[in-house]
């Protein structure tokens, strides 16, 4: 029995879902999403909440009952709210900047680090050494952060380099004389 797709998910005011022909449709003041639905799970809509069922009772009917609830509630959040992630850069002269739709990284690289970024996703640094990515795809804007922290992920001696603000480095004991 799945704990997370027992749970209905809330539709906040605001939010239009419309489920029609194996598809679900998720309008809201951030963006708009479109979701095939597996053949597997049923789909219901009932007094502003979204209910989700298998249709049998096999593996794989109970795998995507609780992976399609958990996609419509990404879904449902990031047309009403939106996701954000904060990543902290730590390094002496390592910053970022934005400049219009590119964020420029200097990471003790000879040459700055240039990234383009993609739509839907929104870039702000308020400090040189703190970047915060939004957007309304939580897939999208983990994305986004997997690949600034891959150009120089931090390193476990000094700490260097950049993270995830909620992310604890272990840190490991330098050379001995």
């Amino acid at each position: 029995m799945s704990r997370v797709g027992s749970n209905p998910v809330a539709v906040p005011a605001g939010v239009d879902v419309a489920i029609a022909d194996g598809r679900i449709q998720v309008k809201g003041k951030l963006g708009q999403f479109d979701y095939p639905l597996p053949e597997e799970v049923e789909v219901t809509r009932d007094n502003g909440e979204i209910t989700v069922k298998p249709v049998n009772e096999t593996k794989r009917a109970r795998a995507l009952w609780g992976t399609t609830r958990s996609n419509i509630d990404n879904m449902v959040t990031g047309v009403s709210k939106g996701f954000t992630k904060v990543l902290e850069i730590t390094g002496v002269g390592y910053r970022a900047a934005v400049q219009g739709k590119t964020l420029t990284l200097q990471l003790g690289f000879s040459h700055d680090v240039q990234f383009d970024i993609p739509d839907g996703i929104t870039i702000a640094c308020e400090r040189p050494t703190q970047i915060q990515v939004s957007g309304a795809d939580k897939q999208q804007v983990g994305q986004v952060c997997a690949k600034i922290r891959g150009y120089r992920p931090p390193e476990p001696y000094k700490g260097k380099g950049v993270r995830y603000a909620d992310e604890q480095i272990r840190r490991k004991e330098g050379k001995k004389k």
